[in-house]
C-alpha cells in the first residue's frame, strides 16, 4: 500500500517526533514534582538515560510511548500498513534495546519503573497512576509497570 503522503512530507512528520520532554513525561514530572519529588532528567551517566532519576530513592522512571515501544494489549499499539517488514523490524530493535537498558539499569542497582503513555492520557489517569508510583517509589520494590 502506497503511503498517504508524498516522502518528503512524510520526512517533515517523522522528523518533529520526540523522544525527550513529551506531553506525557511532562505530565508526569509536573504531578510528581507537585507530590514534593525531586528528579535529574535525562542524565547521561545513567544506562538508558531513563526519563527521571531519582537518586534519593534509587530509582528510575522510563516513560514508553505505546506506539514506539509496544505496549502489549494497547489500542495504541498499532502497525502501519505501509512498509510493515520496515516497522516491524525497527520495533523488534526498539524492544530489544528496552531489555538491555532495564537489565543494565538493574545490574547497576537502579529500580525501575516503566509508566506507559496510555497511563498518563487525561488527567485523572495522571493522578492515579502518579499515586500509584509515588507509592512504589516510597518502597523497596525492584521494579513496577504502570498500568
Amino acid at each position: 500500500m502506497a503511503d498517504v503522503v508524498d516522502a518528503r512530507t512524510r520526512s517533515r512528520m517523522m522528523s518533529r517526533i520526540k523522544g525527550k520532554n513529551t506531553r506525557p513525561e511532562l505530565a508526569l514530572r509536573k504531578a510528581l514534582h507537585a507530590r514534593g519529588f525531586r528528579y535529574r532528567l535525562h542524565a547521561r551517566h545513567v544506562a538508558g538515560h531513563p526519563d527521571l532519576i531519582l537518586p534519593r530513592h534509587g530509582a528510575v522512571v522510563l516513560v514508553h510511548g505505546c506506539f514506539w515501544h509496544r505496549h502489549e494489549g494497547c489500542r495504541y499499539t498499532t502497525v502501519p500498513s505501509t512498509r510493515p517488514e520496515f516497522w516491524q523490524m525497527k520495533f523488534d530493535a526498539n524492544r530489544r534495546r528496552d531489555r538491555e537498558v532495564l537489565e543494565l539499569l538493574q545490574r547497576d542497582g537502579w529500580r525501575v519503573a516503566t509508566v506507559w503513555e496510555c497511563a498518563l492520557r487525561r488527567p485523572e489517569q495522571v493522578s492515579s497512576t502518579t499515586d500509584e508510583l509515588a507509592t512504589w517509589i516510597r518502597s523497596e520494590s525492584p521494579e513496577i509497570e504502570l498500568p
